[in-house]
């Protein structure tokens, strides 16, 4: 069977989206109806190299180049592409897992965002002590997110999401994982640490000492500065988007500490449950503020949408789980994450619950990219359709940093 092929950057509508992009129409609602990688993580060693083995692609998401609609689509990729006789990036996928590669991100673009994140982390926000600075530079954010919104039009735009980015996952380092972080009293952390990004309103005497506490550490300084920078740039309706899809975040850590608390392990789908909540969703809804643009409240409201954004979400999680699985092991105590629990539920080998994990990513991706693919068909609306190449973008991007982050991590022995 052929690969999945590269990322999806350029095609031709289908039919009826490439009529509809003709004339104009159907923007609005009336359109409806046309029916977080721990940041400061140790690092794993390089692994070897492996081989790619990946199922047809049956829909291809693919998108506009600019601002307008011309060149976007949703359209089947009809010729295999051409073998590879090596991996052009660095690090091997892991065998059998289904992704797009990504081209190499612009290296201009790279060394001047990870330049501006790392003053920004340094001097603005005082995020980490000198002794951390290797694991700030291991993590490599500006190559992630540059790969993740090839369409951010500068790299302002790109200082948006990076800074979001780095605020998340300085919050799962100190206050759920390895840098001082504990399921104990976590939940109080997190809902002082969320009001960083959903302001307190209260009475004037308590006013000042909620506005001192932003400052008070590390996570709150991150999200406080973060959110005042993207709201700045985003719409109302964006900027509540994305607090909204924070609080999903932190609900999805409460419910794995309260099973570290209780020693429980999860059923599979209880876990898979929770990572729908703990994982990466609200980094691509937020890729049309960062693209320059909006998608309106009512076309990101609608179920159809919402549920491409939840296996984008999903599917970009269990990538993590796969790739950080040697990571975690390494740590100490027990990590959950989609292996150990087939594992641990379904009674079979650690190697055999890896590669079925490795299934269930198979399946979420192509359920993503069927359900983006009809969403296109169905409602071809020029500010849809740009959004839903973002959030592919996104996903290859995800897939690229994890793959090429030898810093991080390594692949289990198991081919």
């Amino acid at each position: 069977m052929p690969d999945p092929g590269p990322s999806p950057l350029q095609s031709s509508l289908p039919a009826a989206a490439a009529r509809f992009g003709a004339h104009g129409h159907g923007h609005g609602i009336e359109a409806v109806g046309c029916v977080r990688p721990a940041l400061f993580a140790p690092p794993a060693q390089p692994s070897a190299p492996v081989t790619t083995a990946s199922p047809a692609l049956e829909r291809i998401l693919r998108g506009p180049s600019g601002l307008g609609a011309t060149g976007l689509s949703l359209a089947r990729r009809e010729e295999p592409p051409a073998p590879e006789a090596e991996p052009p990036v660095a690090g091997r996928p892991i065998p059998g897992l289904y992704f797009h590669p990504v081209p190499e991100p612009d290296p201009a673009r790279v060394e001047e965002l990870s330049q501006r994140i790392k003053a920004w982390a340094v001097d603005e926000v005082e995020l980490y002590p000198p002794e951390w600075e290797d694991q700030f530079d291991g993590f490599s954010v500006g190559r992630y997110m540059v790969a993740c919104h090839p369409d951010a039009p500068t790299v302002d735009h790109l200082m948006l999401a990076t800074r979001l980015m780095v605020a998340e996952n300085v919050v799962d380092d100190c206050y759920c994982e390895d840098h001082g972080g504990s399921p104990v009293g976590l939940g109080g952390r997190l809902l002082l640490a969320h009001t960083a990004l959903d302001p307190l309103h209260t009475t004037t005497e308590y006013q000042p000492e909620w506005a001192q506490s932003l400052h008070s550490d590390a996570p709150r300084r991150a999200y406080r500065s973060a959110m005042e920078y993207f709201a700045q740039e985003a719409t109302a309706s964006q900027a509540d988007r994305f607090r909204h899809d924070m609080a999903r975040l932190h609900l999805g850590y409460l419910a794995e500490a309260a099973w570290a608390e209780t020693d429980y392990v999860p059923e599979v789908w209880e876990y898979l449950s929770m990572r729908q909540f703990n994982n990466f969703r609200p980094c691509p809804t937020i890729t049309d503020t960062v693209g320059g643009y909006e998608l309106p409240a009512d076309l990101h409201a609608q179920p159809a949408m919402q549920r491409v954004i939840a296996l984008a979400g999903n599917a970009t999680t269990i990538v993590n789980d796969l790739y950080s699985y040697t990571k975690e092991l390494a740590s100490p105590g027990r990590h959950l994450n989609l292996p150990v629990v087939i594992a641990e539920r379904e009674g079979c080998s650690v190697r055999d619950a890896y590669l079925k994990a490795v299934e269930v990513h198979n399946d979420l991706m192509h359920a993503f990219e069927a359900a983006a693919a009809d969403l296109a068909a169905a409602c071809p609306v020029p500010s849809v359709l740009r959004f839903l190449r973002g959030v592919a973008a996104w996903v290859d991007g995800n897939h690229y940093w994890h793959q090429t982050n030898t810093y991080r991590y390594s692949l289990p022995d198991f081919w």
